[in-house]
């Protein structure tokens, strides 16, 4: 794996990982992960000792919004790329305590096939996690705990009370238009809960800021 770059996003615990794809006139290789370089690079301590227990992929069309979903006993941790198309991740800190408590952030994670390298995001236990896709798109993401659904649950991407003043302002106005207006959600998601309601719950002590 050739690590070109580690980004700390507006939240530092939240990272972009970029890593190289070697192109010829067949098309490309890459390898998009392993151990050992991520163990040792001095920007991804957070991830020195973590196991990645699950991997995921979904398909997802355009005008699709997913989440914004976290899990406890076990906490789960999730290292998210673009396969193909276009998805705009979602992130929000859930941390009781933390300075960026109810605020969400969005990065742009688009590929195509001639692109040079390729992205991870690093979403840390303590964030809810979402995204949108503005054309059809497959992602994968590695989890770092296995799915309880006794222990779920999720805050609507609609809720008119997250913060959103960190996040791009060319994102938020992307979110409001593909996804405000016509975007395709399912139940749950569409009608999870507030934040308000959330951190009222008895079950958000199970995040808090530097115990996650």
């Amino acid at each position: 794996m050739k690590i070109i770059s580690v980004e700390s996003l507006v939240i530092p615990d939240v990272k972009i990982i970029k890593f190289a794809r070697f192109a010829d006139n067949r098309g490309f290789f890459t390898e998009p992960y392993r151990e050992s370089d991520i163990a040792n690079h001095p920007d991804l301590k957070a991830l020195a000792n973590l196991e990645f227990v699950q991997v995921n992929e979904s398909f997802s069309a355009g005008g699709v919004c997913r989440g914004l979903h976290f899990q406890w006993n076990p906490y789960m941790g999730k290292l998210v790329r673009t396969v193909s198309g276009r998805m705009i991740d979602m992130v929000l800190d859930i941390r009781k305590g933390s300075p960026t408590l109810g605020k969400i952030i969005a990065y742009d994670m688009p590929t195509r096939a001639t692109d040079a390298s390729n992205e991870w995001i690093w979403v840390p236990p303590g964030f809810a996690h979402g995204n949108f896709f503005t054309e059809d798109s497959r992602i994968e993401y590695m989890c770092s705990g296995e799915y309880s659904p006794n222990c779920e649950a999720g805050i609507s991407p609609l809720s008119a009370d997250l913060d959103w003043s960190l996040c791009e302002a060319k994102l938020k106005h992307l979110f409001d238009d593909v996804i405000g207006k016509r975007g395709t959600l399912s139940d749950k998601d569409r009608n999870g809960l507030s934040l308000s309601s959330w951190l009222n719950d008895k079950r958000s002590d199970n995040f808090v800021f530097g115990s996650c």
